[in-house]
């Protein structure tokens, strides 16, 4: 059914590149869009009145009071946001969001279409297991993006536009600092603003909340405090007087620090974020959307991919559209093949798929500088029929495959021969690492996707590729370079850490995991720490081994600053700062103590652990193993440990 819209079309703009209207009501029933001005409740009105004149013309009665009630509840709410319809779902009803959602892509495309309301299970889950997390509004992430946020969030009823719109609640926010702004306006619009503002505070919505809400305040002041005056027939002296008076109370409920509007303000800016996306009774946490550590959720971006409907693989129409509008580089970059590829692969392993849900990592975890080679990650969230928590697995396209050797002009059969040289390259780097007792992920399972060539050589322009990735399991912790001040105040958690970390470098300076630029590879972004029941450290799981074996020729003393950069960087942090250092390099030498005396006990099952692969003197990883067990050997644990301590500058007092 064609939906019939009342108002204009939810997107339409004025001269000014406004939106007409900010908010619309989808009723379901007859498929009629209202987008008239107003509030929702304004555009139900709108609504009853064409039900009511279509049928006084058919010659029927009119609906009855509860008839028509009927018609409202069965509605969505929408708000026009950015160039999107967002639909704020209520959580007990996610049918009618769904049946919306339906319907107005007869309107717009899929892609302009997104769910508000995540932070509520019920929205978010029915969300996920259509596989469409991808169509999930994301909250802003920086400083920057908040303040987008809020400032295209201002909005008006009628009058001038001073309102905060909360499209989660559908509440309209008032700030003391845009009310004591209506001084300037002329005593009559004064008037008309005071008794729309009085109005619409003493007005609840369809969820239960005040149409108009008043920022931040802390004492008894609300719509009551309106109703003293009788703003439409009071005179213009009356006018200022009654503004005036309501001004000193709004100003004596509200602290002082929220008294002034100011974005750059991070406190301000964070009430105000937390008091547009949020309702009343629920904390702001992004990172519950999918249980991901904070650092690595706020840097995905899902994907569209498909659905498993009765044991059918569905893929989302949008790569239709996709078809259809090849050059649309918007289309191209939300629908990800390589996504799609990886989505089809894990379908055709597991064969009792519930749903899945895939998203690209769009910013480094790391600090590290960017080097050369592909850098694609991606995640996966997978529910199997019969488990009750979903899988989530970490996938990582090898840096060097065909696409990348024939960039750098060489022929096809060679850089098919050196894409699986070096994917056994990295199979053999992890299990050099896991041989010396680095802390890996338990399983690692490299796959293939077909991909079309776009590069440099315009002979194998869209030739049919393979490329080469990773699949791991998602570690559930969080990255030991961003763990919070707040856990290292505790002398304990300290302490341990540090321990942890101290074992972990120990491995980390044998292997000789080094950035091509020469800098330690350590501490910055690969390396997990786990915790135990109590959240204090339990392990330090090494999620991704970039970088380990290139250097195999410098002595180990030659790395001493580098390894002291993890303790001197957190000396300022903790209570305690020679209990740090004391725990990080007692665990350091005792740990290098034992890989040593490993080897030392075992050294012909260590030497010869390589020699069925290729050996040459410079690239191949037999000769780099055997390099880096010579310097193992012949390091003195005791002469590195100094050498780092002296890289430490303890504070005087510590």
């Amino acid at each position: 059914m064609a939906i019939r819209i009342v108002g204009d079309h939810p997107l339409t703009r004025d001269e000014q590149g406004r939106l007409k209207s900010r908010i619309a009501t989808l009723f379901l029933s007859d498929h009629v869009l209202v987008t008239l001005p107003g509030i929702h409740a304004t555009q139900r009105l709108a609504y009853s009145e064409l039900v009511y004149r279509g049928r006084q013309a058919a010659g029927l009665a009119p609906l009855t009071g509860e008839e028509e009630r009927q018609e409202w509840e069965n509605s969505a709410d929408l708000i026009m946001e950015n160039g999107f319809l967002l639909i704020r779902p209520d959580p007990a009803r996610m049918d009618l969001a769904l049946s919306a959602d339906d319907a107005l892509q007869e309107l717009v495309s899929k892609r302009r279409i997104r769910f508000l309301n995540v932070l509520d299970d019920r929205v978010r889950r029915a969300v996920t297991e259509r596989g469409e997390r991808w169509r999930i509004s994301s909250l802003p992430h920086s400083p920057e993006e908040m303040n987008s946020m809020i400032r295209k969030s201002r909005i008006h009823i009628g009058q001038q536009p001073i309102y905060y719109y909360n499209m989660i609640t559908g509440q309209r926010i008032l700030t003391f600092h845009e009310f004591a702004a209506l001084r300037n306006l002329a005593p009559a619009a004064l008037a008309a603003q005071m008794q729309e503002i009085g109005d619409y505070a003493g007005r609840l919505n369809r969820r239960g909340y005040n149409e108009v809400a008043f920022f931040k305040t802390e004492g008894p002041f609300g719509a009551a405090d309106f109703a003293a005056c009788d703003w439409g027939s009071a005179g213009p002296e009356a006018v200022l007087q009654g503004w005036d008076q309501l001004r000193a109370r709004f100003m004596s409920a509200v602290p002082p620090e929220f008294r002034v509007d100011n974005p750059d303000d991070p406190e301000w800016r964070k009430a105000m974020f937390t008091a547009l996306i949020t309702r009343r009774e629920e904390p702001v946490a992004e990172a519950i959307l999918s249980g991901l550590s904070p650092e690595f959720f706020l840097q995905i971006r899902w994907l569209p991919g498909g659905r498993v409907e009765q044991g059918e693989l569905i893929f989302d129409p949008i790569f239709d559209e996709l078809e259809n509008k090849p050059a649309d580089d918007e289309l191209k970059a939300l629908c990800d093949l390589n996504a799609k590829h990886i989505f089809f692969n894990l379908i055709r392993e597991f064969g009792d798929v519930e749903y899945m849900n895939i998203g690209r990592v769009v910013g480094s975890l790391s600090t590290r500088p960017s080097a050369s080679g592909r850098r694609d990650v991606y995640i996966v969230e997978l529910k199997l029929r019969g488990i009750e928590a979903p899988l989530v697995r970490i996938i990582r396209l090898l840096k060097w495959g065909i696409r990348e050797h024939l960039d750098e002009q060489k022929d096809l059969l060679r850089a098919i021969i050196e894409a699986e040289e070096y994917a056994e390259y990295v199979m053999d780097r992890r299990m050099g690492c896991r041989q010396l007792g680095m802390n890996l992920p338990n399983r690692i399972t490299l796959r293939k996707i077909g991909e079309r060539y776009h590069g440099l050589r315009k002979e194998f322009e869209g030739q049919l590729l393979w490329a080469m990735y990773a699949e791991r399991d998602y570690i559930r912790g969080i990255a030991t370079d961003k763990i919070p001040p707040s856990k290292l105040a505790d002398p304990e958690f300290a302490v341990r850490f540090a321990q942890l970390l101290g074992k972990a470098a120990a491995v980390n300076i044998v292997v000789g995991r080094i950035h091509l630029n020469g800098s330690v590879l350590f501490d910055d972004g690969d390396e997990v720490l786990t915790q135990d029941e109590r959240g204090l450290p339990a392990e330090i799981v090494v999620a991704d081994h970039t970088g380990t074996f290139v250097d195999y020729r410098a002595e180990l003393i030659a790395f001493a600053e580098g390894y002291a950069a993890p303790v001197s960087r957190r000396l300022g942090m903790v209570p305690q700062p020679a209990a740090l250092a004391d725990a990080y390099l007692t665990a350091f030498k005792e740990r290098f103590d034992y890989i040593q005396q490993e080897f030392r006990k075992r050294r012909r099952a260590f030497l010869t652990l390589f020699r069925h692969g290729r050996y040459e003197q410079e690239g191949a990883f037999a000769f780099r193993w055997e390099r880096v067990l010579e310097r193992l050997d012949r390091t003195d644990p005791a002469a590195l440990t100094d050498a780092i301590r002296a890289n430490i500058k303890l504070p005087a007092n510590g």
